[in-house]
């Protein structure tokens, strides 16, 4: 469960390495974001030396997808996985990817979601 002020890591080649949680969308009373939500970010450390090659910058502010955490989730024919990490994948305002490749594991729920 993703909350206001979590560090998260980057899963995309948007140049990001590690992104902050400002705010979680969603709803007024909305706390927490679970797989498939969306979250707003500011970008904490860029992942190259090269300012040139990234699309980011630091302290810029993106929306992001969250495509992996650490609290079990919990399917409808009574399994349950988890992840070892809480990561996202940068969008723009329209909901396009910023990276070209998101890298490591997605869950198969997040791809029949077609988000």
């Amino acid at each position: 469960m993703i909350q206001q002020q979590t560090i998260l890591k980057v899963a995309d080649n948007s140049g990001a390495k590690t992104v902050k949680c400002i705010k979680v969308l969603g709803g007024f009373k909305k706390r927490y974001a679970k797989l498939g939500d969306i979250v707003v970010v500011s970008v904490q450390q860029l992942r190259n030396k090269s300012k040139k090659t990234s699309k980011v910058s630091k302290g810029e502010v993106f929306r992001a997808l969250v495509v992996r955490t650490k609290k079990k989730y919990r399917k409808k024919d009574g399994s349950s996985f988890f992840l070892q990490e809480n990561a996202v994948a940068l969008i723009n305002k329209q909901g396009n990817p910023i990276g070209t490749r998101i890298l490591g594991p997605i869950p198969k729920i997040l791809k029949k979601q077609n988000l």
